[in-house]
């Protein structure tokens, strides 16, 4: 745990107890401060009372004692309108800020110098910070990874001399992180999603930008520009001063790095370099994972792990689970387990990566569903349909790609299977990709990812990879 003196002696207020909510509790009164804590769920409410912090219903109390608002991140702050807590801040003067920020504060403090990896992105980001973090670990770092990726941050040890903190940030994250200054900055892309959130595209672009505009002296800015967004942020991150390494898998850059999804390469002046090869490692596959191991490489450099390290950490990289992870074979076919591709962008780099697919999808759909996979069609031998978009997914399959509508993934896992096993493709794939989320049928993209392993696994004569 990581102790936030800055507020010692201080009141802080905190709303939203679920996920990485008591964590902030806990760790501000490890800090010396006084909590008050709050949620609209009485359970849990009931736990942090459980746990001897005051509780309170924040619509009733003095906000002038208050020294902050710690809100978690799912609560909105400016879109679709702000929480009322939020609007409660601001009419009393009160910061409203996030659990990184806590931990930013805290590093600033005590230890400034330690490195500190924040990644974003639409879509990537968990797979490359835990790339990121075990690249670390194969060069002897003594390694912390959280944030949006799972374990809270303050739940992570301190920031110390020689310990790397590997953080993912989603842009709820950013948005409460007004001090964000990591030592090595990572933008992988920016597509449309989470507009309900952000207003505008323009908006949820400019929260991203943040954690770039925030690496500060020697630190270094990694931003992947194949895409219009990130290609301007680089630009503007260039022209404040900042150390910026452009990434791109869409061709050779006059300086930076391009990953071809067989090797990296590192560009100067116009020159190319091989650095390290990518060609046969499983958990990297796909031109997208391509740019995310390229990040990757470009963070270990920055943190100065010698190139053969870069090169044993990458092959040994055993992936992230719910992100074109492998589950297991079944004679010649593969089932992979991509859970976390929960928007059509994020399946479009699934389907890119494999030529004969049993497409298993489906779910609560995102705006603009799947039209803009047409391109992949052809790579698809047939389509299993689950959950509240089946019908819309079924329209705009018709005529396209043969298609059946299973409903559940008890239903789709077994059809797919039975399929696959008697194609004529040389490896077929089974691929759960949902371009969906997972909220009609699943809590989370992660029960669902394990929902599908379990039944993978339960299938006769398999292998787990």
């Amino acid at each position: 745990m990581i102790p936030v003196t800055s507020f010692a002696g201080k009141t802080v207020a905190v709303f939203g107890l679920g996920g990485s909510g008591l964590a902030p509790c806990h760790a501000l009164r490890a800090g010396g401060a006084e909590v008050v804590a709050c949620d609209d769920s009485i359970d849990r409410m009931v736990e942090a009372a459980r746990a001897n912090f005051i509780t309170a219903d924040l619509r009733s109390v003095a906000w002038e004692n208050f020294a902050a608002l710690v809100l978690t991140p799912g609560v909105p702050l400016t879109h679709p309108v702000p929480h009322w807590t939020v609007l409660k801040a601001r009419e009393a003067g009160v910061e409203v800020i996030g659990d990184i920020e806590l931990f930013c504060r805290e590093r600033a403090l005590h230890a400034p110098d330690a490195p500190f990896i924040a990644i974003t992105g639409t879509n990537g980001k968990s797979t490359t910070t835990a790339l990121i973090a075990h690249l670390m670990r194969e060069a002897g770092f003594d390694t912390q990874m959280g944030g949006n990726i799972g374990t809270a941050i303050l739940s992570l040890e301190p920031p110390a001399k020689g310990r790397v903190h590997v953080i993912e940030m989603s842009s709820y994250q950013i948005d409460l992180t007004p001090s964000l200054d990591p030592s090595v900055g990572i933008l992988l892309n920016v597509t449309p999603d989470h507009i309900d959130r952000h207003g505008t595209l323009e908006h949820y672009a400019a929260v991203k930008e943040r954690l770039i505009a925030g690496v500060q002296g020697h630190g270094t800015a990694i931003v992947g520009v194949d895409d219009d967004w990130c290609r301007a942020v680089a630009d503007r991150a260039e022209q404040d001063g900042k150390n910026v390494v452009r990434v791109s898998v869409e061709g050779l850059l006059s300086d930076g790095l391009t990953a071809d999804g067989a090797s990296i390469v590192r560009n100067n002046d116009g020159v190319p370099h091989p650095l390290v090869d990518l060609a046969g490692i499983g958990s990297l596959r796909g031109l997208h994972n391509a740019q995310n191991a390229a990040c990757a490489a470009a963070a270990a450099l920055a943190l100065g792990i010698d190139i053969d390290v870069l090169q044993q950490g990458l092959r040994s990289f055993p992936g992230l689970a719910h992100g074109m992870e492998q589950v297991a074979r079944q004679g010649r076919a593969l089932f992979v387990n991509d859970s976390k591709g929960t928007n059509a962008d994020a399946t479009a780099k699934a389907l890119s990566s494999f030529p004969g697919i049993f497409w298993i999808a489906g779910g609560k759909a995102k705006e603009g569903g799947i039209e803009s996979l047409a391109e992949f069609f052809p790579r698809i031998r047939k389509a299993y349909l689950i959950g509240e978009a089946a019908s819309e997914f079924a329209r705009t399959l018709d005529g396209k790609v043969p298609y059946e509508i299973s409903e559940t993934l008890d239903v789709a896992v077994p059809a797919a299977a039975r399929d696959a096993a008697v194609s004529d493709v040389t490896e077929p794939v089974v691929l759960l990709s949902p371009a969906c989320a997972s909220f009609d049928q699943f809590r989370n993209f992660e029960i669902r990812g394990n929902r599908f392993r379990e039944l993978v696994l339960a299938l006769p004569d398999v292998e787990p990879v």
